[in-house]
């Protein structure tokens, strides 16, 4: 969990004075005071990535040391020799890099084959979980493929299922704060698999590389992200099973819509019927009433995360900025100039000097058999008539 999400888990969690918070972090009232007044940008630490001597062996010496584990101890090679054949291939580290590294793979293995569940019942405002599927629908008379947000609080089961065209951050962003807004508040953590738009890289083990914003979200939200292990997914068992139970309890019944907004409202109303119609199973009552005794755990829902994606974006000289094939007018003044492209789920911001230049309405267009648009605004070319 990053720094910034500790200290305002403390603040607006557990409801604790700056001064406790200063005496648990050893950080001064006056550093916390600043995070706290920062909102959802994560403080950065220039700590530059090194990479390891020993990271283009590292599979080769995975390798070495799970065939001399299935030997005798009497013929396994030891540490230093596999350190001196390593030296043979071109390895230039040092003996304890290659110690560290088996030292590491063996605790890995150890723990690997024990089985690791989630349990069954959960405090009530203690946990969510989210996953992705597909599905289609109609949509403007179009039979279309969707990218399928499931969210689902774990103690109540309340959940929601969201559609959208895309599996991407700005997409991901949008979910959780339509979750969230659903359920009436936060949860304290949220569990997910290892999807790349949360996760940039997956380590060994629990240790993962998040990506900075949605660490940024999870900040701003007050949560604590965790990922199940590679191809576990029972550790989210209860979304999985909301992705089986989704298709025949709404899909397979859903009629056309005009648009995706429609779609999305569609869904929100059949979610919420269902939980009224749905038993829990482990509780008395169905989720409706579970969820209506849950809401007071949730921690008070803020405002929304600004959840854009951001893109360097130069200009052409006929004022036009292109993105995912279509192109877009902005004011004539900036021709020839760098600006920021903001990426919403159905908008686009162009940003320069610290200033919104103009928006436009989002295309989202797969089919790149159909030629790419261009969206103009008369109104950014009355500099140059």
């Amino acid at each position: 969990m990053g720094l910034l999400n500790i200290i305002r888990r403390m603040a607006l969690r557990e409801k604790q004075s700056i001064r406790e918070i200063s005496r648990r972090t050893g950080l001064s009232r006056n550093t916390i005071a600043k995070y706290l007044n920062a909102g959802a940008i994560e403080p950065t630490f220039t700590v530059p990535e090194r990479p390891s001597k020993l990271d283009p062996f590292a599979d080769k010496l995975s390798g070495w040391l799970k065939t001399e584990a299935g030997r005798s101890r009497k013929q396994r090679r030891t540490l230093k020799q596999l350190h001196a054949d390593l030296v043979v291939l071109g390895f230039t580290g040092s003996y304890g890099r290659v110690a560290a590294f088996a030292r590491e793979w063996r605790a890995d293995q150890q723990t690997a084959g024990r089985g690791i569940f989630v349990p069954l019942s959960f405090r009530p405002g203690e946990a969510f979980q989210f996953d992705w599927s597909e599905d289609y629908a109609v949509i403007g008379g179009e039979r279309v493929k969707l990218q399928v947000a499931h969210m689902k609080l774990s103690h109540s089961r309340a959940f929601l299922v969201r559609a959208y065209l895309l599996q991407t951050h700005e997409m991901l962003f949008d979910a959780h704060w339509h979750g969230f807004r659903v359920f009436g508040g936060v949860p304290g953590r949220g569990i997910y698999d290892n999807m790349k738009t949360a996760v940039d890289r997956v380590g060994r083990g629990k240790e993962r590389q998040v990506n900075v914003r949605f660490l940024a979200m999870t900040n701003h939200y007050v949560f604590a992200p965790e990922f199940c292990n590679p191809a576990a997914g029972w550790e989210k068992g209860q979304v999985e099973k909301n992705v089986q139970d989704a298709r025949p309890r709404l899909w397979q019944q859903m009629p056309d819509f005009a648009d995706l907004a429609a779609l999305n409202t569609w869904l929100e109303q059949h979610c919420h019927d269902l939980w009224r119609e749905t038993p829990h199973g482990a509780l008395p009552g169905t989720i409706a009433d579970v969820w209506a005794g849950e809401r007071a755990s949730l921690m008070a829902l803020p405002t929304a995360f600004d959840g854009f994606v951001e893109q360097s974006k130069r200009v052409s000289p006929t004022c036009l900025v292109t993105f995912e094939r279509h192109r877009y007018s902005v004011p004539a003044s900036f021709a020839n100039r760098p600006v920021s492209l903001r990426i919403y789920p159905e908008r686009l911001v162009v940003v320069a000097e610290g200033n919104v230049l103009c928006e436009h309405v989002r295309i989202i267009e797969r089919d790149h058999h159909k030629p790419p648009r261009t969206i103009y605004d008369w109104r950014h070319y009355l500099a140059v008539i």
